[in-house]
């Protein structure tokens, strides 16, 4: 949600004591004996395999400074498992009786806390739970402070709690890490500016390696309330969130005072599941192939799809529609100097719509932070659609309403999805679409394809992901691109 800015190595987080780490056996310690040759030989043999189970521990057995119950899946999946779409409606925003109403991030994190009985991992960009933080007024904070109270009652109630955060700024507001520590959480800053040139801009819940959340939503009382949000909630789905895990511990073990990116990466961060070899396994009922993609491609262990190809390859693969919902969209290194054009997505949708005519539609997130520069290369793209050539390229934009109150909450009142579908594919993401975020910027993101959903029926995630496209497309917050006079008094970004 806050404007991504050039990155200065920034001071780390002042770091809780680790954790302990897993146990090992500690080497043992020959002595020579010359009284008993088979005291002697019960020695070499007893340390070669200490040796062997070190190695094995270094090498990648084992989660370094992670969880134990980690383990690499293969096979089908026979889990329960339930997908639910989690939006947040900022106050004040109305949708006609009929419109489709998905569960609130803010009920989804209170029952994922509520139902967390070993552990719960969050990996997030920032913490601004509350209105100290913000240093505002405001009562629809409230909810923020509710999720941040019941965190931090988790480790007395012998919950393992494990936050992994971007590496905070002078600036940033640290009461709710500060707080998280003192409540017996663990927390890793991950300095991503240094490792990638990027952030962790990854937005994840894990508990007790069975349910997941993964969407937009920072943590921040204002992705509750004020800003539009949307991500997934997975239930009772051990192999689903197990692979999530993954990430999240590729991040904690980042984390670590002067850690570096592995190459490669150990073998117990690799995955199974991906483009190739989705997890197949029934969501809802409903036959599907599923994986997780991670950006950048430096944090892609063996088996991890990256993400720009995961996206790109569902792009490719729609045969009848994308339809994309977004907060900002540059074909550019949006935050490199000097300037880089980087046309990579914006080819592939030109290219869809041209060779194949596949219908496009891009629905880009409209406020006061929004880039002059987006707004010429969307209108380029709708200028890809007239009478003569009839191909199907729309671009509009999306404004969340506000009043003179809420106009002065800072870093607010915008639609912060970021999502496609296709009539074959739900994508469900944490990045912003511009270079930077793909090439340096640490996302993930969900893809479901749900073999028995040719419909749209809205059992499915896809079904449910384009009822919320066709809402917002067609709601009075939405406006045509080519309406130049209105857009430039909504964003106002002059």
């Amino acid at each position: 949600m806050k404007p991504y800015v050039a990155y200065k190595q920034l001071d780390p987080l002042e770091k809780p004591e680790e954790p302990p780490a897993p146990r090992q056996p500690s080497w043992f310690t020959q002595k020579y004996s010359c009284c008993v040759l088979l005291t002697g030989i019960l020695v070499t043999i007893f340390s070669f395999l200490v040796f062997i189970h070190l190695f094995n521990a270094w090498s990648g057995s084992a989660p370094l400074g992670g969880r134990s119950d980690v383990h690499s899946a293969g096979g089908p999946c026979s889990d329960p498992c339930r997908i639910v779409l989690v939006e947040s409606i900022p106050e004040g925003m109305t949708y006609s009786g009929n419109s489709p109403m998905n569960p609130s991030t803010f009920d989804t994190w209170m029952s994922l806390i509520g139902g967390a009985k070993h552990s719960l991992d969050i990996a997030a960009f920032y913490w601004t739970m509350t209105n100290k933080d913000t240093r505002t007024h405001e009562p629809s904070a409230a909810q923020g402070e509710q999720i941040l109270e019941e965190l931090l009652k988790l480790p007395q109630s012998g919950v393992s709690v494990r936050v992994a955060v971007n590496t905070p700024s002078s600036k940033s507001p640290l009461h709710d890490l500060q707080a998280l520590e003192q409540s017996g959480a663990a927390v890793r800053a991950v300095d991503m500016p240094r490792l990638t040139s990027g952030v962790l801009h990854t937005k994840l819940w894990v508990v007790d390696s069975t349910h997941l959340y993964l969407g937009s939503a920072n943590m921040d009382w204002r992705s509750l309330t004020q800003v539009k949000e949307l991500g997934t909630a997975v239930y009772n789905c051990s192999c689903l969130a197990r692979d999530l895990s993954k990430v999240f511990e590729a991040y904690w073990a980042l984390g670590l005072p002067d850690a570096s990116i592995p190459v490669p990466w150990p073998a117990n961060y690799s995955t199974a599941f991906n483009m190739e070899t989705p997890l197949e396994l029934r969501l809802n009922e409903t036959g599907a192939s599923v994986y997780f993609s991670s950006s950048p491609l430096a944090l892609c262990a063996p088996g991890r799809t990256e993400d720009l190809r995961a996206l790109l390859s569902i792009i490719d693969a729609a045969e009848e529609f994308v339809h994309i919902a977004v907060m900002s969209y540059l074909p550019t290194m949006e935050f490199s100097h000097p300037q880089r054009f980087w046309p990579v997505i914006d080819n592939h949708l030109r290219k869809a719509v041209y060779e194949r005519k596949v219908q496009v539609r891009l629905l880009v997130g409209c406020w006061r932070h929004s880039k002059a520069a987006m707004f010429p290369f969307l209108r380029s793209l709708a200028a890809i659609a007239d009478n003569k050539t009839h191909y199907s390229m729309e671009v509009r934009l999306f404004m969340v309403p506000a009043t003179a109150a809420q106009a002065k909450i800072p870093y607010s009142r915008v639609n912060h999805n970021k999502y496609m579908v296709t009539e074959k594919v739900a994508y469900i993401g944490t990045s912003n679409w511009s270079g930077d975020y793909f090439v340096k910027t640490a996302g993930s993101a969900l893809i479901v394809n749900e073999t028995g959903d040719r419909a749209g029926g809205t059992a499915t995630a896809r079904g449910q992901l384009q009822a919320v496209f066709e809402r917002d497309w067609s709601s009075q917050y939405s406006t045509d691109i080519n309406d130049v006079e209105q857009w430039e008094h909504m964003c106002s970004f002059h």
